[in-house]
């Protein structure tokens, strides 16, 4: 007989972050910021800008400090924050000529 369980409630995923998340954010927020220019800001928009954008860039999941630790490091990269920069321009454009709501 095969047990299944309920890995949710068996451990504490309550931790686990992708800081990914936090840098799509603040990147969406200065490029919105600075767009010149007529762009819908509707709460579906700007949700689907975010969620195209984090599909496009490396995730970093973390869940310990040594975690947020590792994230910042990736950041302070200028590779990836060339494409999370990059994976935020792209969303905002698309979003732009197809509004989601």
């Amino acid at each position: 007989m095969e047990v299944i369980m309920n890995i949710e409630k068996e451990y504490d995923f309550e931790n686990l972050k992708n800081e990914s998340e936090k840098h799509v954010l603040e990147e969406l927020e200065r490029q919105l910021n600075a767009f010149k220019g007529e762009i819908c800001r509707c709460n579906d928009c700007i949700v689907d800008m975010a969620a195209m954008a984090l599909n496009n860039v490396r995730p970093l999941y973390r869940y310990s400090l040594l975690g947020t630790i590792y994230a910042k490091d990736a950041m302070s990269d200028e590779v990836y924050a060339q494409s999370v920069h990059e994976a935020v321009w792209e969303a905002l454009i698309k979003i732009k000529k197809n509004p989601s709501h």
